[in-house]
């Protein structure tokens, strides 16, 4: 008789190890399910923005693999619209609800793989039956939104709550499709996964393309007319909307984790080992923005919801479920965006990280140009280190500038990964022409300048 592996979650962890494990064992020795709640397998939840600005025209590009294809190439048993409610451990099964026809599943397994991903962080205040109120995690969230926005009467204001990764990349996406935009923070700054002398250049790009940000300032509730969301009431005062995004930032989906038992970390993750394995719960596996993972850097526990990492993981975790043997190292923290033509990238450890973690270090800001300065379309550049004191060794960077910086953060984190001091980098055979780089790289400029810090 085959094996039974239930996989909990349809999205990037959960159908990269489903696949993975397919491909190791046939369908006569593996049987494997996938309930899923949304519509949508396999799909890009950061290509979401570009979807609702009309940069993606149409929804199925962000589709990697629909769930007819995976249960016709792959044979893989996707449920769509089946929300699993109950692990039971000591039964080896799980019990799904039918989202759409209702009536409860009970099904058995032998292996689980938990990859229920994240929930967005939804404060008392955002509880609304209010229509017009949208989070944007999944395909489905996107739906809706994109919906509203082509609902009688048309939405001209919006507001976004939260100045992290999707709502500064949803504030840019509604100015796109004409709508007045205003941006709440309650830090000092939106993009608080860099350091603020590096977000005040985020924040005034925002501004030159026409965002009204607010930072400093706590929503306190939502008002609605005829049913309608019609205001964001903060403590600064009411601001007029016909749509609300909350990008709050999520927290790892564990409820249902936990209450079958298995072990959270300080993060609220599920505790795994470097092969994906739940600690201490033989034959379950876990893997994607629902488990907590190791810096590499700080040596610390962390929560860092990334589908590159998602994917990553839930190789490891197929490649293991199907008999052959992989790890996944941990993190360092490497991500990009972009906000309007304005790149921003940043590995390692910020200032703060870098304080708690107890490290001594220096930092510093170096300007300089993404081509030589005489090439037709040379733009500012701004890259800042972080290097550990008095060893040189890099602990983290950023970049912000307006074309070819982004993917330059990459050759940082290659750097870190590798644990080089910043005295190393300033010898990187990086390519050089004048149509992509001046004669000395952005990222050389910035490691010269740490190493005169440090020996100053």
């Amino acid at each position: 008789m085959a094996e039974r592996l239930i996989v909990v979650g349809g999205d990037a962890a959960g159908m990269s190890a489903a696949a993975q494990a397919r491909r190791r064992r046939g369908v006569d020795d593996l049987e494997i399910v996938v309930f899923e709640r949304g519509h949508f397998t396999s799909y890009s939840a950061c290509g979401i923005p570009y979807w609702i600005s009309g940069l993606v025209t149409d929804r199925e590009q962000l589709v990697a693999r629909s769930p007819k294809v995976h249960r016709e190439d792959y044979a893989i048993d996707v449920r769509i619209r089946h929300e699993v409610v109950e692990i039971d451990l000591v039964r080896r099964e799980v019990v799904a609800r039918d989202l759409d026809g209702g009536g409860e599943v009970r099904e058995p397994f032998d292996t689980l793989m938990y990859a229920a991903g994240a929930v967005p962080k939804k404060p008392a205040w955002a509880h609304t039956d209010a229509a017009g109120v949208f989070g944007v995690q999944t395909l489905d969230d996107g739906s809706a939104l994109r919906g509203w926005l082509e609902t009688e009467p048309r939405p001209r204001r919006a507001v976004v709550v939260g100045g992290g990764y999707i709502g500064v990349e949803m504030a840019e996406a509604l100015v796109r499709r004409g709508l007045s935009v205003t941006l709440v923070e309650r830090d000092e700054q939106p993009m608080s996964t860099v350091d603020p002398d590096m977000a005040r250049l985020v924040t005034e790009a925002m501004r030159g393309l026409g965002v009204d940000i607010r930072t400093g300032v706590r929503v306190t509730g939502l008002a609605e007319r005829d049913g309608r969301v019609s205001e964001v009431v903060t403590d600064d005062g009411p601001i007029p909307a016909d749509l609300v995004v909350l990008g709050l930032g999520v927290r790892p989906n564990t409820e249902l984790a936990a209450a079958a038992g298995l072990p959270l970390g300080p993060t609220g993750g599920i505790r795994v080992d470097r092969q994906m394995r739940v600690s201490g719960v033989p034959g379950v596996w876990a893997a994607g923005d629902c488990v907590e993972t190791l810096h590499k850097v700080s040596g610390m526990p962390v929560h860092v919801p990334l589908g590159t990492h998602a994917n990553k993981q839930g190789r490891v975790a197929g490649i293991n479920i199907g008999g052959g043997y992989a790890t996944f190292a941990g993190v360092i923290g490497t991500a990009v965006t972009k906000v309007c033509e304005l790149e921003v990238g940043r590995t390692g450890l910020r200032e703060r990280e870098a304080r708690a973690s107890g490290f001594e270090f220096v930092s510093v800001i170096a300007e300089s140009t993404n081509r030589a300065g005489y090439y037709p379309g040379a733009r500012q550049m701004t890259v800042k280190l972080i290097a550990e004191r008095p060893s040189g060794r890099l602990l983290g960077a950023q970049i912000v500038g307006w074309s070819e910086a982004a993917k330059r953060i990459d050759t940082l984190a290659v750097a870190l990964w590798n644990k080089m001091t910043v005295d190393d980098m300033t010898a990187l055979d990086l390519g050089y022409a004048p149509p992509y780089a001046p004669v000395w790289d952005p990222v050389l400029v910035a490691a010269r300048k740490a190493v005169d810090a440090l020996a100053g």
